[in-house]
């Protein structure tokens, strides 16, 4: 199936998009973050506004993700929400600094009637990942000194750090008897 919508298709003022694609065809970029794992299920209404379109719905799949703690890779569904307007693409010829408003952020642009849905679906599934990824809110990460998974095994190593440029403030109070 292909990811493209075909805005000449459309015959009315809104439009029921209810697609579903392979994970396949999310295969990892170099330099993703996530991996699509399951079809990737796309549910949308479609606004005509005279050349504007807008898009509103949700898109559900699931990613793995490397956990930013322990470094392993684990599973979550995601589905988000989308509202998206969609202008022709046109070529600015203003030479001024123009400032981004909230709703410019929700403004994507179309060429030659169509929208790539494939963008548009990587966009908002990037957008919509944590900055750190956890497996779960207890991860303890890997050790700081051996590099074990904490959260599957234990280690000996000393936890507690002293910061060397305090090394002659300990002296001092070691001489004084007070340590």
């Amino acid at each position: 199936m292909e990811m493209v919508l075909n805005l000449c298709e459309m015959r009315g003022s809104e439009e029921s998009i209810d697609r579903i694609f392979a994970a396949s065809k999310f295969a990892s970029e170099l330099g993703d973050d996530y991996a699509v794992t399951e079809a990737v299920t796309l549910r949308l209404r479609l606004h005509k506004d005279g050349a504007n379109y807008r898009l509103v719905g949700t898109i559900g799949t699931l990613l793995r993700l490397e956990c930013s703690r322990c470094v392993e890779l684990f599973d979550v569904p995601v589905t988000v929400s989308v509202d998206l307007m969609y202008l022709p693409h046109r070529i600015n010829t203003g030479d001024g600094v123009t400032e981004i408003t909230d709703e410019d952020l929700a403004t994507a642009f179309y060429r030659d009637e169509q929208i790539d849905l494939g963008l548009m679906i990587r966009e908002q599934l990037q957008l919509s990942l944590s900055m750190k990824p956890l497996c779960r809110d207890t991860c303890r990460g890997l050790c700081p000194i051996c590099g074990i998974n904490l959260n599957s095994e234990g280690c000996s190593c000393g936890t507690s750090w002293q910061d060397p440029r305090l090394a002659p403030l300990a002296a001092l109070r070691s001489e004084s008897g007070k340590g």
